[in-house]
């Protein structure tokens, strides 16, 4: 399992779920993972699975992405400084908060589901745009969902939010096409994820997809092979 040898690899989410079997599946596949997240134990714990596995640490990096600021100086300047590049950056942190009526959603969650799930994802495009062109192979990958073009009663923020970073992220593509960059949206579907859990609390999480069984797609995606460009790739 070599297939993203030597690749400097960025993670938001990595505490758990999706992010930390992501990061698990990169690190196996040869790169050196840098994991982000608010939750210092959960990072832990992923960097411990790592090393038993691989014999290597990762770089941990806690964060809270609605800190904008602290994306360009703790991890912009600190992985160009340390690495000067980026090969592979995966937008994978994102919130539900919670399910309500349009007319009746709480203003601080509404900001707070917008902050992460978009402005965060802006911000780490413009913090590591430069870094991802000067990979050979640059990667960008982000985590979208079914709800950013299926609307559903009670979804709203969630769904705007999707649908917002969809046409961000394939914008940005556009308008790197002539690079070595490549820019792409994962929808990973129906995986058993604490936000799954938070939106529907009585389902058994064991009957679903779970977060290793998506990791493979991202690493597809990761590889300097693939050619693909401002697509929305199903796990």
């Amino acid at each position: 399992m070599s297939r993203l040898n030597g690749r400097i690899a960025l993670i938001t989410g990595a505490s758990r779920g999706i992010g930390a079997a992501v990061a698990k599946r990169f690190a196996a596949e040869g790169a050196h993972v840098i994991l982000t997240a608010r939750t210092v134990g959960g990072l832990e714990e992923t960097d411990e699975a790592i090393y038993k596995a691989t014999g290597r640490h990762a770089t941990l990096a806690p964060l809270d992405l609605r800190q904008f600021d602290k994306i360009d100086q703790l991890l912009g300047y600190s992985i160009f400084e340390r690495f000067g590049k980026l090969d592979i950056l995966v937008g994978n942190a994102g919130v539900l908060e919670a399910l309500g009526p349009v007319a009746h959603y709480d203003p601080k969650l509404w900001e707070r589901v917008m902050d992460v799930n978009v402005t965060a994802n802006y911000r780490l495009i413009r913090s590591f745009d430069r870094l991802l062109r000067a990979s050979d192979a640059g990667r960008a990958i982000f985590v979208t969902s079914g709800a950013a073009s299926a609307p559903y009663p009670y979804w709203s923020p969630y769904g705007a939010s999707k649908a917002a970073l969809e046409m961000m992220v394939k914008t940005y593509a556009m308008e790197i096409a002539s690079s070595n960059l490549r820019v792409n949206l994962i929808d990973p579907g129906i995986v058993a994820t604490k936000l799954r859990m938070q939106a529907f609390p009585g389902e058994d999480q064991t009957k679903l997809t779970q977060p290793d069984d998506v990791a493979g797609r991202f690493v597809d995606l990761a590889e300097a092979g693939w050619t693909g460009n401002g697509e929305v790739v199903s796990a």
